[in-house]
């Protein structure tokens, strides 16, 4: 019998383990303007640990030198250099489908022209110009002309293109529709849906990061790389479809119910509350027996749907929660594998496990 891929161990810190993080910056780093709580302690003691930390974006709008001067800001010690962008992805992704000088439509900031523009190709803003393409990404001061002159172009014969598909993005009020969401309107304008995306949950950009980062021409080990995110249907599917290990935190999207009921693309190697996770070892999950696993002293099974704790409170609430979660991601997970649908399955009992150290934070 095939049991369910379970997460992984690493009996030493994940930054000794991986020689590469890449770190998603939105609900990682930060939250818009604000720091995320020990995103820069992690990192540093990442870097102490001898990992190096890049920065994966599929925000597509601003400069990495920009994007780095904020991360200075928050104490966390970054260059131009380490951070990758959707745009900058996006501008390689299209020079494998137009000829070089093709003209092309962009929904963007100017950080996304200049990477099209590097790469020769010529930017347009007006769908009278007859763009050959059209590629569309978020940014704040998105007007409704930009979605318009889109939709022109495409419904004249313009190819579609995306930096990314994100459905959200977190702000410092809290969620507000990302790109994907904005490419509603075009898709139901015009019926045509985009061609290629450059952004997660493709894996083009941890791709190109390995390269990008490389210090001798030679592509980074795969296997030396971790993608760290706070989204499991962009940064961890990404991540898997690249044959990647990851690491979910809890800081932005993900909610421990989100993790426990992952389709099988969506599943992360590891799980940690913060980046301090870098710095940590992340114990073993075994399975004792069908609907049954361990995470160190938490033994957890499902009760028809629901959750049963074979464990003392102390024991469910000890590690910060995580062995909760841990444990019982891979029960749901095998349970989801052997049929039973995400939405039948009461995780009500792990979440409250979580609340406790949750609102200490």
């Amino acid at each position: 019998m095939n049991h369910t891929r379970c997460l992984k161990e690493s009996k030493e810190p994940l930054a000794r383990r991986y020689a590469l993080a890449l770190l998603d910056l939105d609900g990682v780093v930060y939250r818009g303007d604000d720091p995320v709580a020990h995103a820069s302690e992690g990192i540093a003691k990442a870097q102490s640990d001898g990992m190096r930390p890049s920065y994966t974006t599929n925000n597509p709008s601003r400069f990495p030198d920009t994007v780095a001067k904020q991360l200075q800001g928050f104490a966390v010690n970054a260059q131009g250099s380490d951070i990758i962008t959707s745009a900058i992805v996006a501008a390689r992704m299209l020079t494998h489908h137009l000829h070089s000088g093709a003209k092309v439509l962009i929904v963007g900031a100017e950080h996304l022209r200049d990477e099209v523009r590097k790469v020769g190709f010529e930017v347009v803003d007006d769908a009278r110009e007859h763009p050959d393409a059209v590629l569309q990404s978020w940014h704040k001061d998105l007007s409704f002309n930009e979605l318009a002159q889109a939709a022109y172009a495409i419904e004249q014969g313009a190819q579609y293109y995306v930096t990314n598909r994100d459905m959200t993005i977190p702000r410092e009020q809290g969620i507000a529709p990302g790109n994907g969401a904005l490419q509603l309107p075009i898709i139901e304008t015009t019926g045509k849906h985009p061609l290629d995306s450059a952004g997660k949950p493709e894996s083009a950009m941890y791709d190109e990061a390995r390269m990008l980062f490389s210090r001798d021409g030679n592509p980074i080990p795969g296997d030396t790389c971790l993608p760290v995110g706070d989204r499991l249907d962009t940064d961890i599917e990404a991540a898997n479809r690249g044959d990647y290990d990851s690491l979910v935190v809890l800081t932005g999207v993900a909610t421990p119910r989100m993790i426990m009921t992952a389709s099988v693309i969506q599943r992360p190697s590891y799980i940690a509350r913060d980046l301090l996770g870098l710095d940590m070892a992340h114990p073993a999950v075994n399975r004792i027996r069908m609907g049954e696993w361990r995470c160190r002293d938490c033994v957890l099974r499902l009760d028809g749907k629901r959750f049963e704790l074979d464990a003392s409170t102390s024991a469910v609430h000890a590690h910060d929660g995580l062995d909760a979660l841990r444990a019982a991601s891979c029960v749901a997970w095998e349970a989801m594998d052997s049929g039973v649908a995400a939405e039948e399955i009461d995780t009500s009992v792990i979440e409250q496990a979580l609340q406790p150290t949750a609102s200490e934070d």
